[in-house]
C-alpha cells in the first residue's frame, strides 16, 4: 500500500503535467481518446464518489461552528466567477458555443485540485474542504440557476434537466461515498489512498477524451479559449485575495479562498455541457482547456505564496 501511496501523492502533486502530456497525446492521437466522451458522466460520478470518501463529518461541524469564512468563500466563489465568465464572453465577442462554455466553467462549484493546491500552498486546507464541501452541496441549485440567468442569451437553458444531471453525477456519488465512509470506516480507511488515484485518473480521462474528440475544433478556437480562461482563472485568484483581504482573513485562510475561488470543478462543466447541450459541442471546450490550465496556474500560485513572508494577522494580495 505504500506504493500505491506514493503514486497517487506522486500524481496528485503533479496532475497539471499529466493532463498536459496526455491532452498532447489525445490532441495529436485524437483516435485513440475521442471514445471517452461517452463515459464522462461515469468518470466524473467516480471522481466525485472519490471525493466522498475523502470527507469527514467533522468537516460539516467545523462549517457550522465556524461558518462565517466558508460562507464568504462560497458567495464569492457563486458571484465574482460567474460575472467573470459572463463579461468575459461578452468582451471577446466569442460564438454562443464558447460563451456557454464559459459561464458554465464559471457557475461550477469548486473541485477536488483546489484542496491538492491549498496544501501545496500551505493554505488553510480544513477551509478549503470546507468550502469545497459546502460549494458542492449547493451546486444543484445554484449552477443551473446562474447557467439560466448569464446564458439564456445565447441558448436555451432547462434548470430542471441540469438540476438533474447535478444531482446524478454530483450530489448522490458524494452522499455515496460519504455513507459508505461513515457505515465502514476501517475499509475506507485501508483504502484511502485508492480512490484519490481513482479520481485523479477518471479526471485525466474526462480532459483527454473532451480533447481528442474535438481536436479540430481547437485547432480553430483553442487560441482565444485559452487566453479567456487564463484571464478567467487569473483574475478569481485575485478577487479571492482581495475578498480574503477585506474580510480580514489571515494569510493561510486568504490562500485557501483565493485558489478556491479560482479552480473550479471543470469536470463538471464539461459534463453539463455534453450532456445538456448536445446542439452546442463546442461548450466543452472550455472546461477542457479550463483542467489544464487552472492546474498550471494554481500550481505556480502555490509556489508563490509558500515561498512569500506570511503576514499573521491580514491577508496580503
Amino acid at each position: 500500500m505504500n506504493k500505491l501511496a506514493n503514486i497517487s501523492q506522486k500524481i496528485s502533486k503533479n496532475i497539471g503535467l499529466i493532463i498536459i502530456v496526455f491532452s498532447l497525446i489525445a490532441y495529436f492521437l485524437p483516435q485513440y481518446f475521442s471514445w471517452m466522451t461517452s463515459y464522462t458522466t461515469i468518470f466524473l460520478a467516480i471522481a466525485m464518489f472519490g471525493m466522498g470518501t475523502s470527507i469527514d463529518t467533522r468537516d460539516f461541524k467545523k462549517i457550522i461552528k465556524n461558518p462565517k469564512e466558508v460562507l464568504i468563500g462560497s458567495l464569492t466563489q457563486f458571484t465574482i466567477m460567474p460575472l467573470l465568465a459572463w463579461l468575459l464572453a461578452i468582451t471577446f465577442h466569442v460564438n454562443k458555443d464558447i460563451a456557454l462554455g464559459i459561464i458554465l466553467v464559471g457557475s461550477c462549484p469548486g473541485g477536488t485540485a483546489s484542496n491538492v493546491i491549498t496544501h501545496i500552498a500551505g493554505g488553510d486546507v480544513s477551509m478549503s474542504v470546507s468550502m469545497t464541501i459546502l460549494s458542492t452541496l449547493l451546486a444543484p441549485i445554484v449552477t443551473p440557476a446562474l447557467v439560466y440567468l448569464l446564458a439564456g442569451r445565447w441558448v436555451d437553458v432547462s434548470i430542471i434537466a441540469m438540476f438533474k444531471s447535478v444531482v446524478k453525477v454530483i450530489l448522490l456519488p458524494v452522499l455515496l461515498g460519504i455513507s459508505i465512509k461513515k457505515i465502514n470506516p476501517t475499509s475506507v480507511s485501508k483504502s484511502k489512498d485508492v480512490f484519490p488515484l481513482i479520481s485523479s485518473l477518471a479526471i485525466i480521462l474526462i480532459i483527454s477524451g473532451i480533447i481528442g474528440a474535438n481536436a479540430d475544433k481547437i485547432a480553430q478556437s483553442g487560441l482565444i479559449v485559452l487566453v479567456i480562461v487564463a484571464i478567467h482563472n487569473a483574475l478569481g485568484l485575485l478577487g479571492g485575495l482581495l475578498v480574503a483581504k477585506l474580510a480580514k482573513m489571515d494569510y493561510d485562510k486568504a490562500t485557501a479562498l483565493a485558489i478556491e475561488v479560482g479552480m473550479q470543478n471543470s469536470g463538471l462543466a464539461i459534463q453539463l455541457a455534453s450532456v445538456n447541450f448536445t446542439l452546442n459541442p463546442l461548450a466543452t471546450l472550455p472546461g477542457a482547456i479550463f483542467s489544464i490550465w487552472h492546474n498550471i496556474a494554481g500550481s505556480i500560485f502555490a509556489s508563490i505564496r509558500r515561498n512569500k513572508p506570511k503576514k499573521k494577522l491580514i491577508a496580503t494580495i
